[in-house]
């Protein structure tokens, strides 16, 4: 006869993943995640001033984790980020349900476990995506495009793209007003810090987050595009959208200025692996 797990059992099973999630091997890999999407962003935003002045290349995720198999031993550092960005996954999906007891605000809680749950999911998209590029020895291309025409081909698809697009231009928004406010300080925990890296903590943050906004907003404008045009290469993901920055009025100025604000999160990173609160 087969056992109905009860109450006690699930509640035991909640503190189990809870206690794995929070132990000190996870947090240490959790931070080499953070870490990791640090180095992410300093090679898409090396690809994007590469684009800016007219070379090549695919300036997202997917052309920093193929730059990086392309190196010697690249292919086993993919697998160091995999096992990080697994750890994040992990972390973040245990804080979606049981973190961010420091704060006294239950809205603010709300929202930030509703934040931890969609990174979540960001990360283990990475974690697919580097360990795809890792047995493959190559990266993909050209995936924004077909999730773009996989989301037209729906029943209602280009309301669905459409309001997708919506999603993305507010989470630009959101990320260039946290960047402007620094509310991306209160998940940290500076104590330790001295003046110089809290400086640098605070200025990388804001510059990152403001120009991943933009580029996401950029972004959510050519889902939109895409959505009336019913045209999925219109919005072939982040490279699409800086290829697009490129081309605007004093574009190659703007997209230098972009893809250094994405290195400078890819900064901000290393300085968040060390001070966020792992807990």
């Amino acid at each position: 006869m087969v056992r109905t797990p009860d109450t006690a059992d699930v509640a035991r099973a909640g503190r189990g993943a809870r206690d794995v999630a929070h132990s000190a091997p996870v947090r240490i890999a959790a931070r080499v995640g953070i870490a990791a999407n640090g180095v992410l962003h300093l090679l898409i935003g090396w690809l994007a001033v590469q684009v800016a002045l007219g070379s090549g290349g695919q300036a997202d995720q997917n052309g920093a984790l193929g730059a990086i198999a392309a190196e010697p031993l690249g292919r086993a550092f993919l697998w160091v980020l995999v096992v990080g960005f697994a750890a994040v996954v992990l972390w973040r999906s245990v804080s979606a349900v049981w973190g961010f007891g420091y704060l006294g605000d239950r809205k603010k809680q709300l929202a930030k476990r509703l934040v931890s749950a969609g990174l979540a999911v960001v990360y283990l998209v990475l974690a697919i995506a580097a360990a795809t590029t890792a047995i493959r020895g190559r990266a993909s291309s050209g995936s924004g495009g077909q999730a773009t025409a996989g989301l037209l081909g729906l029943p209602g698809g280009q309301i669905i793209t459409a309001l997708v697009g919506l999603g993305v231009v507010i989470g630009g928004g959101v990320m260039i007003w946290n960047g402007w406010t620094k509310r991306f300080m209160e998940d940290q925990d500076l104590a330790g810090a001295d003046t110089r890296a809290r400086r640098l903590n605070a200025r990388t943050g804001q510059v990152g987050f403001i120009a991943k906004g933009i580029a996401f907003g950029v972004l959510g404008i050519l889902l939109g595009v895409a959505a009336l045009t019913f045209d999925p290469q219109r919005a072939n993901g982040l490279d699409s959208a800086l290829k697009t920055l490129r081309e605007q009025p004093y574009g190659v100025f703007l997209l230098i200025a972009v893809g250094l604000g994405i290195a400078c999160y890819g900064v901000f990173c290393f300085l968040d692996a060390r001070y966020h609160r792992v807990t």
